[in-house]
């Protein structure tokens, strides 16, 4: 509890109900939903701001969030748990259960692409976003699985085989589509519905009962907004979003179409309180959805110093240097105030293009770092996203 020692609880709450306030009065945000864990207790929580700023109305804790890219931890952690049961085998080649999928590099040639690369983003896929307008993932209209409502996961994969790869599978790290690629394997490998995997697994062991596919209750499903001119802009089918050097398209719509297909890597909905929950899990080892010594592998760097060229080494955008299961990164070392102990351990963090972000510190206590500080924050928003370093001034 280093980190926190110097202050208070309540001193943190208010930090935080100062950020949360001063960005819906910035019109930064709409509203938001903020929860912080110590120690496995809830030690703040708020929601605040609108969830339908139109219909004016109020955010609450228990709202229902577009995930977009927090899919793609708890995705991730299912083709694990196949990988546990020998259903799937982290060597196993894509073909192997998708035969048909067999993109090449820009020579021609086609290489062999493994489920390991698919999880840890060294395929050579990549996403539309990141790419300029011109290039194959637009000219054959590939959805990132945020958009195309009713599109199905094979007519997806089918205009994806068609793409060149963007380097030699395991020469190089990009965030992808990859994970979209895994659900499609693993529902091919069970014959069960993504879906129904994610609730096997993760979800109903977890009573996680709001996270999944499917809005559970259309009454909360929050209104996504962008940033606008002035204030937010209310997002509608094929707005598009500026994202890095690119620009991302959205479809609300997705979310309430049981035809579109279930992204692995972007397709969720669910609260902030199922995240902590599943954050949690993931955090004390992985009981009762995995065993310890797969989160240990899942929280090994598979990447090392591969990472996509824009991308720095700290960057919480892109939480480091490659999609795992749960990211992590090299955390500051600042001393412990109380003690003189320099943090050495790492910090896990993701977030999700629609405005979700999380992170832990550090994710598991150990003998080197025997949880000096072991807390979660999930910080859904509706606009544009909060900022971490905010919550420090």
């Amino acid at each position: 509890m280093s980190l926190l020692k110097s202050e208070s609880i309540d001193g943190l709450s208010s930090r935080l109900n100062c950020v949360l306030e001063t960005a819906i009065a910035e019109y930064r945000i709409v509203g938001g939903v903020i929860l912080v864990m110590l120690d496995g207790e809830l030690v703040y929580g708020r929601a605040a701001g609108l969830s339908d700023r139109e219909e004016g109305k109020a955010m609450a804790e228990d709202a229902i969030f577009r995930l977009a890219s927090i899919t793609k931890p708890i995705v991730s952690t299912v083709i694990m748990r196949l990988v546990e049961q020998g259903i799937l085998n982290l060597d196993d080649t894509v073909t192997r259960w998708l035969p048909d999928f067999q993109p090449r590099l820009q020579d021609g040639t086609t290489p062999t692409i493994s489920i390991r690369q698919l999880l840890t983003h060294t395929a050579g896929l990549s996403y539309r976003f990141l790419e300029q307008p011109g290039h194959a993932y637009h000219q054959l209209d590939i959805s990132d699985g945020l958009d195309q409502p009713g599109l199905s996961v094979e007519d997806n994969l089918a205009r994806l085989v068609q793409a060149p790869l963007a380097f030699r599978p395991g020469s190089s790290w990009r965030y992808s589509l990859s994970i979209d690629v895994l659900g499609a394997v693993a529902e091919v490998a069970t014959g069960m519905s993504l879906g129904e995997l994610v609730e096997q697994f993760v979800t109903l062991p977890l009573s996680m009962k709001d996270t999944g596919f499917v809005v559970a209750d259309h009454t909360r499903l929050v209104t996504p907004y962008a940033d606008g001119a002035a204030e937010p802009a209310r997002m509608t089918d094929g707005v598009l979003v500026p994202l890095y050097d690119g620009r991302c398209s959205f479809a609300p719509s997705r979310a309430l179409d049981p035809a579109s297909y279930q992204s692995g890597g972007a397709g969720m909905v669910g609260t902030a309180t199922d995240i902590v929950t599943f954050l949690e899990t993931i955090r004390l080892g992985g009981e009762p959805i995995l065993r310890s010594s797969t989160v240990d592998l899942m929280m090994s760097d598979h990447v090392g110093l591969r990472r996509q060229p824009k991308v720095r080494a700290g960057d919480s955008d892109w939480a480091g240097p490659c999609c795992r299961t749960v990211n992590k990164l090299p955390a500051p070392k600042p001393k412990d105030r109380s003690s003189g102990v320099a943090l050495t351990d790492i910090t896990g963090l993701w977030t999700g293009r629609t405005g979700y972000r999380w992170f832990s510190l550090p994710i598991r206590p150990s003998k080197e770092c025997p949880a000096l500080f072991r807390g979660r924050c999930a910080t859904p928003s509706t606009g544009r996203r909060l900022r971490s370093r905010d919550a420090r001034r």
